[in-house]
């Protein structure tokens, strides 16, 4: 069947603003259900779905029967009349004249039973096209717009950082290592010791790219490849970093609720919990932090192996986040369950300058710190925790050659969308997820 050369082409999501309009849609059969003369073709374009209604003596005889025999995920492009309805998905549907059948699908594998997610994951090239899945992809392509969004507006560079590195930064232990060429190289854990020397070129600067963590955790919160964005500024003390990465996750928040309140609603999460949040973020020190697990511990209200001087396990993040309803920042961290790289507070040499973000449901989301600016003191950590100082010659160049105060922070994408969207595990927050046992597709 020819096209119409009348129609205009439309996106699902634009459809509403259409309205009287001729315009084809180009999509995939979501569901189609017939009764008597009409036939409801739910057709979706990655935009969103619409419902299209085909009726018996407004299309050819031939084109009604050739929709009947339309399978899920059929690929097709549906003329008509566009018809804005508050009723219908998306706010408008379709009345069609047409319809080009592109090809019949084979029976698809993810039916409207229930899969278990081992079976889901699988076919994550397919299961990528369900409603709640695509919403995800749409929220992540938000959050990362507003990322750079709101950094760029700051006046930020992007540069990114390489993959590939001669060494670690922040130990050995979780690191991807590989052969290059006739030497050793390893799979990037973070981008932040190149923001660094990209910042003393730059001033404020960004880089955002996928990072590796050979960390043997099979928990809901850990990928072995996920993405993180990581802003670093010169100039800069605890203060700063902290306002920035508050700034950026409320300047997100609104993004994701002016765009994407649809998604939200496909994803049976209340815009208004997102709301709630963007209010200036409850901040605590690690000791403030410690005394309310402990006491939590000894009433019987927190199950955890929490010890003051301990990193935070994900029961603790967990109660932390409950117990302020919102993001909260946790500063001054014991220095032995930090990085080499984070400054000492020059009030307690045994803290660093370091904040945590605890989210509600997602745990840590942003990790960031002073950075030690002083050459021999960075130089005398390398060696204490062992690491070749050869391989950080380049670094410490940074400190010899006009070092100035500077501090930035990490954060995680995929466990930033799973706390906005309210998502279990993150391997739902990435097109296709890299954990322990999963290498397919």
């Amino acid at each position: 069947m020819s096209l119409d050369t009348r129609a205009v082409d439309a996106r699902i999501a634009d459809l509403a603003s259409f309205d009287g309009r001729t315009v084809r849609l180009q999509g995939w059969v979501y569901n189609l259900r017939s009764k008597g003369r009409l036939q409801f073709l739910l057709l979706r374009d990655g935009s969103g779905i619409a419902q299209c209604v085909v009726v018996r003596g407004q299309v050819s005889d031939e084109c009604f029967q050739e929709v009947k025999g339309l399978t899920q995920e059929s690929s097709c492009q549906v003329t008509g009349i566009a018809k804005r309805d508050d009723r219908a998905p998306g706010g408008a549907e379709l009345t069609v004249e047409s319809v080009q059948v592109v090809q019949v699908a084979e029976p698809y594998p993810i039916g409207k039973k229930e899969h278990g997610p081992g079976f889901l994951m699988d076919h994550r090239h397919l299961w990528l096209r369900s409603k709640r899945q695509a919403a995800l992809m749409r929220l992540r392509h938000e959050v990362i717009r507003a990322f750079r969004g709101y950094l760029d507006g700051q006046g930020f560079y992007c540069v990114d950082s390489p993959m590939f590195t001669p060494n670690a930064c922040e130990g050995t232990s979780t690191l991807f290592e590989l052969d290059y060429f006739d030497t050793k190289a390893y799979l990037s854990q973070s981008g932040q010791l190149y923001a660094e020397a990209s910042a003393m070129a730059l001033g404020k600067v960004y880089c955002f790219g996928p990072t590796f963590r050979a960390e043997k955790s099979k928990t809901r919160r850990h990928l072995t490849e996920f993405w993180m964005l990581e802003p670093e500024i010169v100039y800069a003390g605890l203060p700063e970093v902290c306002q920035l990465a508050e700034g950026m996750l409320r300047y997100t928040l609104r993004q994701v609720l002016q765009n994407r309140k649809q998604d939200l609603l496909d994803l049976d999460r209340d815009p208004a919990v997102l709301e709630a949040w963007d209010r200036e973020f409850p901040s605590i020190t690690y000791h403030q932090a410690a005394d309310l697990l402990l006491q939590w511990k000894a009433e019987g209200k927190l199950d955890s192996q929490f010890e003051r001087g301990d990193d935070l396990g994900a029961p603790d993040e967990t109660a932390l986040g409950e117990h302020f309803g919102a993001p909260v920042m946790i500063t001054h961290w014991p220095a032995e369950v930090k990085a080499f790289y984070m400054k000492r507070d020059p009030e307690n040499e045994d803290l660093v300058l370091g904040v945590d973000i605890i989210a509600p449901g997602a745990g840590e989301i942003v990790g960031g710190s002073v950075r030690e600016d002083d050459l021999d003191l960075l130089q005398a950590r390398i060696q204490a925790h062992d690491l070749p100082e050869e391989a950080f010659r380049w670094y410490l160049d940074l400190r010899r050659f006009g070092s100035v105060p500077h501090g930035g922070f990490g954060i995680g994408l995929e466990r930033t969308i799973g706390w906005i969207a309210g998502v279990e595990h993150v391997r739902e927050c990435i097109p296709f997820p890299r954990t322990m046992t999963r290498l397919q597709p």
